[in-house]
């Protein structure tokens, strides 16, 4: 009898293991069952002894209250922004005050340059710190072939020229060693501020200055609702990149992240590092540069997050807490970059 209870446990152990496995692979295929279901996971709330203390930097005191619904504070006592907790006046304001420039970078390289970046910088004209001085940095191997877009007063287009890279991968690895040696040197000298995006996007609603921060973080749209051991984080302990069992905050997204000069100089030295250090090793990490970009935010916790209203995906479908996006980022196709990027095409 005790061996029979025994099998009988064990068969019902694997059926949820197998249960439990077929329902992640449902999620990964994009099951809209499951998205529906994922906006009943509770996403906490702000603690009430953290919550009077919070101050934001640009937009003063944060409205917690408004949002009710969501988490609008991290437990180091960080912000996560969401619409209705700021006022985006205040947040002009203080910004005009302290007569900032603020740095715009995104990479357009192979067949990305074409298809994305001129709808990209026409919406990051009507959208994208409307009011303020604003630097474009351009990264790209065709300089010639990067659009003409008129700028309004007080914003300037830059292109810089760099090395064409043979996969996809190698381009988003990449442009960090590109971005810490631009900081160091005139995008550095001429900003206060630096926001680095990918080009596969595109602005939708304003995006001001209650983004910047010293160290500023993007919650994955993905991923902003998944309790922490689900998180896809790099999982191998060889590489740099490595979260453990216990590690990781939330899951971040390399589409955006921005800050001051100085911070984000650490955060691509940090990835750089990295990078190197997985590549003599011979591995790759699962997520390329995002997953050492995790890695740092869980060593140097960021000191403004962005709510999924900052960068959505419309494939996840509608969901109630996000009421005004301000990026919308395509699908991805690898197949269109790779084919572009082929040596001899």
């Amino acid at each position: 009898m005790a061996a029979q209870g025994f099998r009988a446990r064990k068969k019902l152990l694997w059926r949820l293991i197998l249960s439990a496995l077929g329902l992640l692979g449902l999620y990964g295929y994009g099951h809209p069952m499951l998205r529906y279901l994922e906006a009943f996971i509770p996403m906490g709330i702000c603690p009430t002894d953290i919550m009077p203390l919070l101050r934001d930097n640009f937009t003063g005191d944060l409205r917690h209250w408004a949002r009710p619904e969501v988490l609008t504070c991290t437990s180091w006592g960080a912000p996560i922004i969401w619409d209705d907790t700021f006022d985006p006046d205040v947040a002009q304001q203080e910004a005009r005050r302290q007569n900032l420039t603020i740095g715009l970078t995104v990479f357009a390289v192979g067949r990305y340059l074409e298809k994305y970046l001129k709808q990209f910088l026409e919406t990051a004209e009507q959208h994208f710190m409307v009011g303020q001085r604003v630097v474009y940095y351009i990264f790209t191997e065709r300089p010639e072939a990067v659009p003409h877009v008129a700028m309004g007063v007080g914003r300037q287009l830059r292109v810089e020229r760099v090395v064409r890279e043979r996969r996809w991968q190698d381009v988003s690895m990449a442009r960090m060693r590109t971005l810490h040696e631009a900081l160091g040197g005139r995008l550095g000298r001429e900003t206060d501020y630096v926001f680095c995006l990918d080009v596969d996007q595109h602005f939708v609603g304003h995006f001001g200055p209650e983004a910047l921060s010293d160290l500023v973080a993007q919650l994955h749209a993905w991923h902003y609702r998944w309790p922490r051991w689900l998180l896809p984080y790099e999982r191998n302990a060889r590489s740099a990149a490595a979260l453990f069992s216990g590690e990781g905050d939330f899951y971040y997204h390399a589409a955006v992240f921005g800050g001051s000069v100085a911070a984000l100089r650490q955060l691509t030295a940090h990835c750089v590092l990295g990078l190197q250090q997985d590549q003599e090793r011979g591995i790759e990490a699962l997520w390329h540069d995002e997953s050492h970009l995790n890695k740092f935010f869980w060593l140097h916790k960021p000191t403004k997050l962005l709510s999924p209203e900052f960068c959505w995906a419309q494939e996840i479908g509608w969901r109630t807490e996000i009421h005004h996006p301000r990026l919308l980022w395509a699908p991805k196709e690898y197949a269109l970059v790779s084919r572009f990027l082929r040596p001899g095409q």
